[in-house]
């Protein structure tokens, strides 16, 4: 088929959001799927310490983080397709070696190349999102995309769990490799080609560098930015360490994967609604009051571990609570980041993915690295992070919390219409 057929194609907006999800979905299969397979893969390769195998995930978000800062330029000079297609073809490839690998460092290298496959959906996704959209539409459009791509993370551990009750842990690297194939074909016959001919920018030193400048420069976007890394040093501190929290603290077992799809099904609810509210409340009144409830939970869960280690029903609850309002949060200050950056949505999509997920990769593990057998560390680091957030907002807004920015509107006109 030509590729002019393939790009003009017309796709509608539910397959539009649904591809997209999908294709965040391959980077949140390749850190969910793998965490009840940890223990069986340092027992088989031999790594004996616990906080150790934590790097299988830490390795990936290595090469996804650091990747995004060259598919950003690559995106907005050949345009999104050519680039996603590529990254898939990588993270395919890498999650097959996966299978092959006869010790714990080779695996370790093959997941920084697998994470570098999956910079590209991520950079992808989110510029083609603003390609078409701008403002409470993105938030709402980035909402329902989340929607569809929590659904993953509900079912992502029972899969892994499964493939380890009928096999050994090199069955989820074959599961990877398929999955990531057939999403991979949808894009090549369905995803449109998003970025104009006329809005694509010179692949030269000047150009990147003058658009890594237009990014850092702008005061409200940037620290925007900073926030979502915040948030999400906190969330994957809990990734890290949520094995350990759910069988070692509290005994759960293989009904482990089942909390945490507990977990990630109230995400995926909480995505929804804010789908639903954004349009008549706006990013801002959102996402503030969401940090702030996040900062007071996890005092309360601070407080609690302080003396004691909760029963399972507080920090249960508390942890949900907090995960509950990550729905509102990311999204909604991950577009206020993008809004003003249209011009160069593929390389300020790299900048800030490449800050949420190194800058909050370093986060994260440190606090799953401080992992001592109580649920201490992992409430500290949302407590932490949720203050860091604040202080952000403050600072991108001049002070003033829930109301609309000075430096853009929230109901611009976008790009490219749809």
């Amino acid at each position: 088929m030509p590729v002019s057929t393939l790009t003009e194609r017309v796709i509608s907006r539910p397959e539009f959001i649904a591809l997209v999800a999908a294709l965040m979905a391959l980077n949140s299969l390749a850190i969910d799927v793998m965490l009840p397979a940890l223990p069986a893969i340092g027992t088989s390769l031999g790594v004996s310490s616990e906080n150790e195998r934590q790097f299988v995930i830490a390795a990936y978000m290595i090469g996804f983080g650091v990747a995004q800062l060259g598919f950003g330029p690559l995106s907005d000079r050949f345009g999104r397709r050519g680039p996603l297609l590529v990254g898939i073809i990588i993270y395919i490839i890498a999650a097959f070696c996966a299978v092959l690998v006869p010790n714990f460092g080779l695996l370790l290298a093959v997941r920084v190349i697998q994470g570098i496959g999956a910079a590209a959906t991520r950079v992808v996704s989110i510029s083609a999102v603003r390609d078409r959209f701008v403002g409470r539409d993105m938030a709402q459009v980035m909402s329902f995309a989340f929607m569809v791509f929590m659904a993953l993370p509900v079912v992502a551990p029972t899969i892994g769990q499964a493939f380890l009750f009928v096999g050994s842990w090199h069955y989820i690297f074959v599961f990877m490799s398929v999955l990531a194939a057939v999403i991979g074909i949808w894009a090549y016959f369905r995803m449109p080609e998003t970025l104009a001919p006329e809005y694509r920018r010179p692949l030269s030193i000047s150009a990147i560098t003058g658009g890594f400048k237009i990014v850092l420069t702008n005061r409200a976007a940037l620290f925007y930015g900073l926030c979502g890394m915040f948030l999400f040093g906190g969330m994957f501190g809990y990734i890290s360490s949520a094995q350990q929290l759910y069988v070692e603290v509290y005994g759960l077992g293989a009904y482990f994967p089942l909390a945490f799809a507990v977990t990630a099904g109230l995400m995926m609810g909480s995505n929804f609604l804010n789908a639903r509210i954004v349009q008549h409340l706006g990013q801002r009144r959102i996402s503030h009051t969401a940090v702030l409830l996040i900062i007071g939970f996890a005092a309360a869960l601070v407080l609690w571990s302080h003396f004691a280690t909760p029963p399972f029903a507080v920090f249960f609850g508390l942890l949900t609570a907090i995960l509950f309002l990550y729905g509102f949060a990311p999204n909604n200050i991950n577009s206020l980041s993008m809004e003003p950056l249209g011009e160069v949505a593929g390389t300020a999509s790299s900048v800030f993915g490449f800050m949420q997920t190194v800058g909050g990769a370093v986060i994260g593990s440190f606090t799953g690295q401080h992992f001592d057998g109580t649920v201490t560390p992992v409430a500290l680091g949302y407590l932490t992070v949720g203050i860091l957030t604040l202080i952000g907002i403050l600072i991108a807004e001049k002070g003033k919390l829930f109301g609309i920015g000075e430096q853009y509107k929230e109901n611009a006109e976008p790009v490219f219409a749809e």
